[in-house]
C-alpha cells in the first residue's frame, strides 16, 4: 500500500506558509495604517504584499505538480523535492522581507525544485501512457 503522508505534510506546511504570508500583510496593514483595499503605501507593506502574492502565484503551480509527481512517480521523491521547494519559498520570503535584492537564492532553490517536480510528473505520466 502506498502512503502519501509526506506530500500531505508538505501540502499542509504550504497552507501554513500562505497563512503566515497573509498574516504578515495584515500586520503591516495595521502597523503602517494601510486601509483595505489599498495595495500600496509604506515600502515594507508593499514588500509584504509582494511576498504574499508571489507565494500564492507559485503555490498554484506547485501543488498540482507535487501531487501528479506523487501519484505517477514517487511519494518519497515528491516529499523531498516538495520540502526543498518549501524551504526555498521560506528563504525567499525571509530574504525579501529583509532586503528584496537578496531574494534570488531562495527563488532559485524553489524553481529548481519545481522544475524537478514538473519534469518528473511529465515523465511519470508519459511512462504510464505506454505501460
Amino acid at each position: 500500500m502506498t502512503t502519501y503522508h509526506g506530500p500531505a505534510l508538505v501540502t499542509l506546511a504550504t497552507s501554513l506558509l500562505l497563512f503566515l504570508c497573509a498574516a504578515y500583510v495584515g500586520r503591516c496593514r495595521v502597523r503602517f495604517g494601510i486601509r483595505a483595499p489599498a495595495t500600496t503605501g509604506h515600502e515594507q507593506f508593499e514588500i509584504a504584499y509582494r511576498i504574499q502574492m508571489n507565494t500564492l502565484e507559485n503555490v498554484v503551480l506547485f501543488l498540482p505538480v507535487l501531487w501528479i509527481f506523487t501519484l505517477s512517480f514517487s511519494s518519497w521523491w515528491a516529499t523531498t523535492f516538495g520540502c526543498a521547494w518549501l524551504m526555498g519559498r521560506i528563504w525567499y520570503a525571509l530574504a525579501y522581507a529583509r532586503d528584496p535584492r537578496t531574494r534570488g537564492p531562495g527563488f532559485l532553490l524553489a524553481m529548481l525544485s519545481f522544475a524537478a517536480l514538473a519534469l518528473g510528473s511529465a515523465w511519470g505520466l508519459g511512462r504510464g501512457l505506454f505501460v
